[in-house]
């Protein structure tokens, strides 16, 4: 992939193998899964800004997963419906190096983003009565600038190290463009761009797993310490929808990761299928989740829909 004929590359993306004649069928889950990640994170957004009540860190933290959801959305969409409702497989290099951009940025910024989630509820129940001193709104903002910050300045490499690879073959094994998958690709010794790959998931994802994991081991710390069952149990009920949010999240990024790395006896269908869980199910999910769990955006949710959220329990 030499500078002078980089404009005139492309590659071929792929569906789920094996199902080709049911691909057009596949459109309309599909479909219907992108109208409701975009509907559902777009009402997270305009209830958290619409709503005065809702104006605090652990639903500005909401909002910024919210963003980061439609962002990944955004990402794969435009080759994703392509591929099975009209069978356009054929992408063009720019295009693909800056979708894989979008792709492992976002990524990367909703890791970051469950992080700052995580130390949202230590705070809140470790030191609840200082609460909105510690985490103020500017501090609240700097957290989510570093988020955008540290998930860009990692991936600006990525497309430039990859567009330096010369490669024959074209055929890529998902529906949209990853680093580990366009790197295979490549004719030449990739060590480099692997070690760089590898610093980034280990210092990203590995890095933040590791802070989400020691947050909670402090949270339930916290909680064991607290008299009262019922105080406890009402700690915990407030980290369920994180706890949901972070399983959906990094399960299917851990196996992923793995098969890229060291699953050559895989089956191409399963990498596909993984891959899509993981990029596509947590956009879906997150908002359903955190409106279930969280009452005030339920009710908000509710009055939107003209079903009367007043008479519904507090779960």
């Amino acid at each position: 992939m030499s500078d002078s004929n980089h404009t005139g590359t492309f590659f071929f993306l792929a569906g789920l193998p094996g199902i080709e004649a049911v691909h057009k069928w596949l459109f309309i889950p599909l479909c219907a899964m992108y109208v409701a990640s975009l509907v559902g994170n777009s009402l997270i957004l305009w209830v958290v800004r619409s709503e005065p009540s809702l104006h605090q860190p652990m639903y500005y933290f909401l909002l910024m997963l919210a963003v980061t959801d439609l962002g990944l959305s955004a990402s794969t969409l435009p080759t994703v419906l392509p591929i099975y409702l009209l069978g356009l497989r054929k992408v063009t290099m720019d295009m693909c190096l800056a979708q894989l951009f979008f792709i492992h940025t976002f990524s990367i910024m909703e890791s970051s983003v469950l992080l700052t989630m995580a130390l949202d509820r230590f705070v809140a129940i470790s030191n609840p009565l200082h609460y909105g001193t510690i985490l103020t709104s500017p501090r609240v903002a700097s957290l989510g600038l570093a988020s955008v910050v540290r998930s860009v300045g990692l991936h600006i490499p990525a497309p430039i190290m990859l567009r330096k690879l010369p490669c024959q073959n074209r055929l890529l094994s998902h529906s949209y463009c990853l680093h580990p998958d366009v790197m295979k690709l490549a004719c030449v010794d990739t060590h480099i761009n692997s070690a760089y790959g590898l610093f980034v998931v280990l210092s990203t994802l590995g890095v933040d797993s590791v802070l989400i994991v020691l947050s909670y081991v402090l949270i339930f710390q916290t909680v064991l310490s607290i008299a009262s069952k019922a105080e406890r149990l009402k700690a915990l009920n407030t980290c369920v929808s994180h706890i949901c949010a972070v399983l959906l999240f990094y399960t299917p990024m851990i196996g992923l990761s793995m098969i890229h790395r060291f699953g050559r006896w895989a089956s191409p269908s399963s990498r596909v299928l993984l891959s899509y869980i993981h990029f596509l199910i947590p956009p879906v999910l997150n908002p359903v989740v955190y409106t279930i769990k969280t009452k005030q955006i339920r009710l908000r949710m509710l009055r939107l829909l003209g079903s009367g959220g007043a008479g519904i329990r507090d779960t």
